[in-house]
């Protein structure tokens, strides 16, 4: 295919140097985008007389046309091509004839390419914002059903006080919902600041309308310094941080589901459909797709700092590094959507198993705090309470018992305020029932998650 700047050059680009600068393989999938911005700059220009009428019908006939032709199949994408901007351009000359050659009035490629990223990724956000409302949704139905079966909450990965599962899934069902906010956040940015009609970077001298441009495209104002329109790619690392967040709560949660999961815990069992076996040890069930979602946040991570890394010594305005957006960028996009689609679903087919957790929670002396509380109920400082537990979980410790069945005669050698209503006061049920702050393990305020996550899935 011809160089659209060919005119300048006495040679052709070496054939290295060629593959070297194209980004065909990469940016051919924002071919819609491209030409729906395509359609939009052509009635624009029809619209402030730049171009006829009927050189915009041809326009927009062709443009369509050449649509129809990638979906159907009918056409390839020629891998040939600098770029999917030059791609379109030449098809639709070859198509139409001279009014092909209009079309790229009043804009770059600096441009252009500014824009086309932006709606890609407008697009993707809507479908990662689905996804992360399936998640919710899933978390939602998983503590409705587990509202009442308590296990050991942690610390330090040590057992440290009783939580319902309700309680512990829904600290991600608040993860998820900060991450949804934030898609939503960066898109309202996006969708601020249309670029188009900054052309290389000093605008143009035709009289454009860039709002119209702007206004049927989707977006709500135009960027108002056209450098910035062309060199800006803070939406770019504004998402990839949000997409490192994603993953790295997917994460979190995947290496719980991998203790869970193990014998020592065995407080879940993993659906056949998402885990594997091992070739050698036959009773093996391994939690692989929550390990490659772990495995692969780094990847995302990775995405992020090298755009960043790229960006940090650019001059102004349009350099050709800013290429290297899109492959970190649509990389990221794809390790999330692909990690979300296989996540919702392992979630939503595990089978909780609620005696193992609560066999768990008996466990650990995990009602101590509720011990103490005891006391100072009864009027005991807290720290002086803490330090009188203190000694009686050593206690028990040393002698093979738990709070709950050690004898009362012994409680009252430690301190005669103990008295028959300790045995309520600490267990498990009370200790979890009676935590009534909000945002606590208490059933109100599980109920009051619940609901705050069903009203965002509602809004």
């Amino acid at each position: 295919m011809d160089k659209m700047w060919a005119g300048r050059f006495h040679k052709a680009l070496d054939s290295t140097a060629d593959d070297f600068n194209s980004s065909i393989h990469f940016d051919s999938r924002m071919y819609k985008e491209d030409i729906s911005g395509s359609v939009v700059h052509a009635m624009m220009l029809a619209r402030q007389g730049i171009i006829t009428e009927d050189e915009k019908d041809k326009i927009v006939s062709g443009l369509t046309s050449i649509l129809e032709d990638i979906e159907s199949g009918k056409l390839g994408i020629d891998m040939a091509a600098e770029d999917i901007h030059m791609f379109v351009e030449s098809e639709l000359t070859k198509r139409i004839g001279d009014a092909g050659k209009k079309l790229h009035t009043a804009r770059s490629r600096n441009d252009q390419v500014a824009l086309d990223i932006r709606m890609y990724l407008l697009s993707e956000c809507e479908e990662i914002g689905g996804l992360i409302k399936k998640l919710l949704g899933a978390i939602r139905d998983i503590a409705s059903e587990h509202k009442n079966d308590i296990m050991p909450g942690y610390t330090h990965l040590q057992r440290a006080q009783p939580i319902t599962f309700a309680h512990h899934v829904l600290a991600y069902g608040m993860m998820f919902s900060r991450d949804l906010d934030r898609i939503k956040d960066a898109v309202k940015r996006m969708l601020a600041s249309c670029p188009i009609g900054s052309c290389a970077l000093a605008g143009t001298t035709y009289n454009t309308d860039r709002a119209f441009e702007a206004e049927r495209l989707g977006f709500t104002g135009i960027s108002l310094n056209s450098i910035d329109g062309v060199s800006d790619r803070d939406f770019c690392v504004e998402l990839l941080d949000a997409f490192a967040l994603i993953m790295m709560h997917l994460s979190r949660f995947s290496e719980e589901i991998v203790l869970w999961s193990s014998w020592e815990f065995k407080f879940i069992e993993l659906d056949d459909s998402y885990t594997t076996g091992s070739s050698i040890m036959p009773q093996k069930k391994n939690p692989d797709m929550a390990e490659l979602v772990r495995g692969k946040t780094g990847r995302v991570y990775g995405d992020l700092m090298a755009l960043l890394t790229t960006l940090k010594g650019l001059p102004l305005a349009y350099n050709k590094d800013m290429q290297e957006d899109k492959e970190a960028v649509f990389d990221a996009v794809d390790t999330v959507k692909k990690c979300l689609e296989v996540f919702i679903p392992m979630i939503a087919t595990m089978k909780v198993l609620p005696d193992n957790m609560r066999l768990a929670a008996g466990k650990g002396f995990i009602n101590a705090t509720d011990l103490a509380d005891y006391l100072v109920k009864k009027g005991m400082p807290f720290r002086t309470a803490y330090k009188k537990v203190g000694e009686i979980v050593a206690y028990c410790i040393e002698n093979g018992l738990i709070l709950e069945n050690m004898p009362l005669e012994k409680y009252k050698e430690f301190d005669s305020a103990f008295d028959a209503d300790l045995y309520n006061e600490i267990s498990l049920d009370t200790c979890v029932s009676k935590r009534i702050s909000a945002g606590g393990t208490g059933p109100d305020s599980v109920e009051a998650q619940i609901r705050y996550i069903t009203e965002l899935l509602n809004d």
